[in-house]
């Protein structure tokens, strides 16, 4: 990949990394339950997710996803329901402090919370739709596509571990800063609702023609 090449994907990548989204969320989820060195192990599994994506477009299933009248509404509506899952999970969950938060709360293994996060990236057809619109563009077919997917895939990863992890750093300092149970409850309610606004979006998105 020539280096303009990848300046331009560079910047792009940055704008698909920072827009809101069900991995923005996630992560803001895990430092808002977890502090910022156990949440920011979420951001491995969303990680995970992107490059299962660009395996999934890679490899030319993406394209048989997104035309399937069968396997994309079936990935949609699985996707959409583990957002509203997630978000009743974190609307349900215990209004704990952080500094007493795994004192009194279960723990959550890291294997757990990367493999949620891998299912919200991965179990996402609005993804595998965006990377066969954008990633074609950056892409040279006169030479080898194995090294500029390689090149493709780390550029997502270094933007979104930046990206993401500022997103977790900021809802544990918001979750440090609140000690009362009303306001605990009220963070876990509006990103409980968060995680049910992106299932909401994830099935009003439709494939464009």
């Amino acid at each position: 990949m020539e280096f303009a090449t990848w300046l331009a994907f560079f910047a792009a990548s940055w704008a698909i990394s920072i827009s809101p989204g069900a991995g923005a969320v996630a992560a803001m989820s895990a430092g808002l339950n977890h502090g910022f060195r156990r949440g920011y192990i979420t951001t491995l599994g969303l990680v995970l997710g992107i490059w299962t994506q660009i395996v999934v477009v890679g490899v030319g299933l993406g394209a048989v996803v997104a035309a399937s009248s069968t396997a994309f509404p079936v990935i949609k509506w699985a996707g959409v329901a583990y957002l509203v899952w997630l978000g009743i999970q974190q609307w349900r969950a215990p209004a704990v402090p952080l500094a007493t938060q795994a004192e009194v709360a279960p723990i959550v293994g890291a294997r757990t919370m990367i493999f949620r996060a891998w299912v919200i990236n991965a179990l996402n057809p609005k993804g595998t739709v965006f990377l066969l619109a954008v990633m074609p563009q950056f892409l040279n077919l006169a030479e080898p596509l194995l090294p500029q997917y390689l090149v493709i895939a780390a550029t997502l990863a270094f933007t979104d571990l930046v990206v993401m992890a500022g997103y977790t750093a900021l809802a544990a300092r918001v979750l440090r800063a609140l000690k009362s149970e009303s306001h605990l409850k009220a963070m876990n309610r509006v990103f409980g609702g968060l995680f049910v606004a992106a299932g909401t979006l994830l099935a009003l998105f439709k494939r464009t023609a």
